[in-house]
């Protein structure tokens, strides 16, 4: 993958920024985003309502752990940076407190597979993370447990993690999976969906190794 320079870059995270609260996956200065870019990647700064963000306000962050001075990131950089370093196929994280992914967490739901779709974050569910306290290293450490061979993953009492191969990728899978989450907790108001089993899953899964923009 050709990367790109990091001035594109940081235009690209204050956009796909705008478009999360846009879409209405984040309100006022919930969420943060990062992307990977040359030494490091690139990340929301903290509390900063997105109206008041620019470009030049993307905190550049360091694989040894600094950052550029005068800039605060994002509290929740810690599981950005576990995730960018122990995934190397993924090169953007989007972190959101959208509505439906929430109230699931909240519930400490792991969305089953009731819809063919739980496939596009990689496998036949999209597991809740167990709760840890925001911006914790325990945080981070259980978003890693729960996205081993994922996408995306909720967080207990918190919100959802989405990734992609670019903040494209990352944005698409996190409108689906609120989207997911949001036929879920309506299902649920009807009774317990019918569930897909392993097998009809596995040949889903398969289909999407090479299914358009979903390629796992």
């Amino acid at each position: 993958m050709q990367q790109l320079s990091e001035t594109i870059l940081r235009d690209q995270l204050l956009a796909s920024s705008r478009k999360l609260v846009g879409l209405g996956l984040n309100k006022g200065t919930s969420g943060n985003a990062s992307v990977r870019c040359e030494g490091g990647f690139l990340l929301t700064p903290s509390g900063m309502a997105i109206e008041e963000m620019s470009s030049a306000s993307m905190v550049k962050m360091q694989w040894e752990g600094g950052f550029e001075s005068g800039k605060k990131p994002s509290s929740e950089w810690r599981f950005h940076f576990d995730i960018l370093q122990n995934k190397p196929e993924i090169n953007a994280v989007i972190h959101t407190h959208s509505m439906f992914a929430t109230t699931l967490a909240c519930l400490h739901k792991t969305i089953p597979p009731f819809h063919y779709m739980i496939a596009i974050a990689g496998g036949d569910t999209i597991r809740c993370a167990a709760y840890a306290l925001f911006g914790s290293q325990a945080l981070s450490n259980n978003a890693l447990t729960a996205l081993l061979e994922r996408k995306a993953c909720l967080l207990a009492n918190h919100g959802m993690i989405a990734l992609g191969r670019d903040l494209e990728d990352a944005l698409a899978v996190a409108v689906e999976v609120e989207n997911l989450c949001e036929q879920y907790w309506r299902a649920l108001q009807l009774g317990e969906p019918q569930l897909l089993n392993v097998a009809e899953m596995q040949v889903v899964i398969q289909q999407f190794k090479g299914y358009g923009n979903w390629a796992l």
